[in-house]
């Protein structure tokens, strides 16, 4: 059977950074993109069992450990490749 995803995270608590209210849900993902949201019926090449943990698809990853440099620089430098965000 084809799998239709690179990874599925079954059964997790969604948390998405809205601001609305966290669900449960599978998120899926392909070719390092958020797939899909929700109930997911098809396989992934990967599966996680995600269900009691919080999944955060889509975050950013901001600890950039800038709390230092923002004492002593007017702005912070942009760290590019990081998926950190140039604040």
């Amino acid at each position: 059977m084809e799998r239709a995803y690179d990874l599925v995270i079954r059964g997790g608590r969604v948390v998405d950074g809205s601001g609305g209210e966290s669900f449960e849900a599978d998120v899926a993902v392909s070719d390092g993109l958020i797939a899909a949201v929700g109930e997911v019926a098809a396989t992934g090449a990967e599966e996680i069992d995600a269900r009691g943990r919080i999944v955060t698809p889509g975050f950013v990853d901001i600890h950039t450990h800038y709390d230092g440099q923002a004492t002593w620089a007017s702005i912070c430098s942009p760290r590019r490749g990081t998926g950190s965000p140039p604040w």
